[in-house]
């Protein structure tokens, strides 16, 4: 088996992993934090992030590792436009989550900063969901 096909098996684990997870997040978790009391959703947010992040940050790191690496092994337009959206994802989730969720944590928010939260992980579900996407048509090409 070639590495352009370990890459895309280990791609296609990683983005369901994902997938399910961002779909739970979007349908799930960032609405139910509109329905607690300041206190109560400062406790449960401390937890939460706390215990998403073991999850969370090995499948983002292992699917950035092979994007990083099906493009030096297997230079194209597709393989530069999958890093180019992993990259997006990593600099949107710090640059716009992150804050968001130290707001959460210090107590400073409000119920258009948990709107935020909802509204603009949409853009994260969005791409992990085409991600996904792309790479089955990839792995359905290839059968």
């Amino acid at each position: 088996m070639e590495s352009s096909q370990i890459i895309l098996q280990i791609s296609l684990l990683v983005d369901a992993g994902l997938v399910v997870l961002i779909w739970m997040v979007q349908l799930i978790i960032y609405p139910s934090f509109t329905y607690y009391k300041t206190e109560n959703l400062l406790e449960w947010h401390q937890k939460y992030t706390s215990r998403i992040a073991v999850v969370v940050v090995p499948l983002m790191l292992v699917q950035l590792v092979l994007a990083i690496t099906d493009v030096f092994l297997n230079f194209s337009t597709q393989t530069v436009s999958v890093l180019a959206v992993v990259l997006f994802l990593w600099i949107f989730t710090f640059l716009s989550f992150a804050p968001l969720h130290f707001k959460i944590s210090e107590g400073k928010h409000n119920q258009k900063i948990l709107q935020q939260l909802i509204q603009r992980n949409w853009i994260r579900t969005f791409l992990w969901s085409a991600l996904l996407l792309f790479h089955i048509t990839c792995y359905i090409s290839l059968l």
